[in-house]
């Protein structure tokens, strides 16, 4: 028996410890297995729950941009409604003249022929006013355009001449060719330079083209007050013989028609320049050739138009 025993025993023992280590293993691969089931899970709840926080972010955000909207939407129904209101406040009081109007009209009797012709004659006057309006338009428009066009002409025979001593313009309508003294005469003297002849018949050429103007030519002079002699007293006669001076050269030596001229001395008081400075001074000493507006024509305009 003992024999037995001692024959058996090392193999009992050895499969006991085989079947121990077998448990053993089986019952750690059970715990590792539900370990990592376990964690699969969590992770994906944990997925699930971040997936559900932004979709819930989400869903206030849109909630919030839906109620503001409602909020803006129910503006703009108070706003219209309000605009209904006055509309329909209008539409009652419109219909309140109208019904006042009606009975008026009712109270009042046809008008006569009479009446309806004189409405009629005072409509063709309406309508004859506005074409005589349009055909002074026309007229001045036209005035305007041959303006521009004489004072082309004139830059263009006068060629490059310093600005200062000569400057063409159109002022309201007229036109003015101002010519410093510097030019035109020596200090305190009324007697035409060589020089300034040569200008003047350059403008006469372009004048003399154009034979239904009518020109006026002004003497102007500075503050500074003129010390008197036997034939000048003050710088009113010296602006009137400066101008005249001009005058006789256009008519005598370029044959300009005197019937279409004027002379006349401005003296000191129409300066285009501040007297206080020497500038100025030099600004304001000078003749100007006014180019008269052709009333005559505007007038009989009217006279064919009455």
């Amino acid at each position: 028996m003992l024999y037995l025993y001692s024959i058996f025993k090392p193999n009992i023992l050895k499969q006991f410890h085989m079947k121990f280590k077998n448990l053993v293993f089986a019952s750690l691969s059970s715990l590792l297995l539900f370990s990592c089931v376990s964690s699969k899970k969590f992770k994906a709840s944990q997925a699930k729950y971040d997936e559900l926080s932004a979709a819930h972010t989400k869903l206030q955000g849109d909630l919030k941009g839906c109620e503001d909207e409602k909020a803006d939407q129910a503006r703009k129904v108070t706003s219209l409604q309000n605009d209904i209101d006055g509309l329909n406040k209008q539409i009652a009081f419109l219909k309140e003249n109208n019904t006042q109007a009606l009975r008026q009209l009712q109270d009042l009797s046809v008008i006569s022929s009479s009446q309806a012709e004189s409405i009629k004659k005072s409509l063709e006057n309406i309508g004859a006013k506005d074409a005589y309006i349009q055909d002074l338009q026309t007229a001045m428009a036209r005035k305007d355009s041959l303006n521009m066009a004489l004072v082309m002409n004139l830059k263009g025979a006068i060629g490059n001449l310093d600005d200062k001593d000569i400057n063409i313009k159109v002022d309201k309508g007229v036109i003015y060719i101002d010519i410093s003294d510097k030019l035109l005469f020596k200090s305190g003297s009324y007697t035409v330079t060589e020089k300034a002849k040569e200008v003047l018949g350059k403008v006469a050429q372009v004048l003399k083209n154009q034979p239904d103007i009518e020109f006026m030519v002004e003497g102007h002079t500075d503050n500074v007050p003129y010390k008197s002699n036997a034939i000048l007293l003050d710088n009113w006669d010296l602006s009137v013989k400066r101008a005249t001076s001009v005058v006789r050269i256009l008519q005598k030596q370029y044959g300009l028609d005197p019937a279409k001229m004027a002379a006349a001395g401005r003296s000191e008081y129409k300066p285009i320049e501040d007297n206080s400075t020497v500038d100025g001074k030099a600004a304001n000493r000078r003749t100007s050739i006014v180019i008269l507006p052709q009333l005559d024509q505007f007038f009989k305009l009217l006279e064919t138009k009455r």
